[in-house]
């Protein structure tokens, strides 16, 4: 699994959609077809949710347009983005041909960006599940995971339902299914883990901040004949407690809340949804 990290300078001020993750996932779609189309492909095709893109994350002027926003060409902004595809790698390597080697630029529908720093991280679930037991064996039995949903985070639930709330048997049964998906083969047997929702919500309280709590509705494909799909769902701080669980449970969900940062929480992550900010609280 990766992390990849582009600081974006603005030439100009230009407008933006204000739920800026499906026009700037095209645009990467875009540079990364001219240098490696068969990833491209991969990335679009893939039923794994293999790539993880935040958006544009920064501070942005007003605008009189609807639904609109306006980057501030003073300013910085960052795109972070996981590869948590088995095949990360090549991933890897075409964004770096993309943004490093071929080009310099992120081209959205009216302006551009320059990449002005590409930084990138690497880590394995064996890896995170590690720190994990690391984590927990210097804490207290109920120390906190406090995550900032910094994107509409949009879960499904059952027959096109998503959920608006971060309850923690919705984010952590959506962070397993994704975590057991993406184990490389070689790594299955050892860190699978094998939990259900019951577990979660046994084990864990949600404690999420009224004040930073909203609700949001944003695009994230179009239908065939153009017009908007919508996604619903929700940003805001939350923090997850423990509540007389394992140790063996305890590093579970620890390692799942550090898996996010690399995988997105929910749907649409490719499309700028579900970008969670993670951190253990004493």
């Amino acid at each position: 699994m990766r992390q990849i990290t582009l600081t974006l300078e603005p030439d100009d001020s230009f407008v933006i959609p204000s739920a800026d993750g499906y026009q700037v996932y095209g645009a990467l779609l875009g540079a990364l077809d001219d240098v490696a189309s068969n990833v491209s492909e991969r990335i679009h095709d893939t039923q794994l949710g293999s790539l993880h893109n935040s958006g544009l994350l920064g501070s942005f002027r007003g605008c009189d347009r609807k639904f609109h926003k306006r980057v501030d060409p003073s300013e910085s902004y960052r795109l972070a983005l996981g590869v948590t595809d088995p095949a990360d790698q090549s991933v890897f390597e075409a964004l770096a041909d993309a943004f490093v080697f071929s080009g310099d630029s992120l081209g959205l529908a009216e302006g551009s960006l320059q990449v002005r720093d590409f930084a990138s991280s690497n880590t394995t679930h064996e890896e995170i599940l590690e720190e994990a037991a690391a984590t927990v064996a210097e804490r207290a039995d109920t120390f906190d995971i406090e995550m900032q949903f910094r994107t509409p985070t949009c879960i499904e639930e059952a027959d096109e339902i998503t959920t608006m709330f971060p309850h923690r048997g919705s984010v952590f049964r959506s962070l397993l299914r994704r975590w057991n998906r993406t184990l490389p083969t070689e790594l299955a047997d050892h860190c699978q883990l094998g939990m259900t929702r019951t577990d979660f919500e046994s084990n864990l309280i949600e404690k999420p901040d009224a004040r930073t709590y909203e609700t949001h509705s944003v695009l994230v494909n179009r239908g065939e004949d153009g017009s908007p799909i919508l996604a619903q769902g929700f940003t805001g701080t939350c923090i997850y407690r423990f509540k007389n669980a394992s140790e063996a449970i305890r590093t579970a969900v620890t390692a799942l809340a550090e898996f996010s940062e690399y995988a997105g929480v929910g749907s649409s992550v490719a499309r700028g949804c579900g970008t969670v900010e993670v951190q253990m609280q004493r």
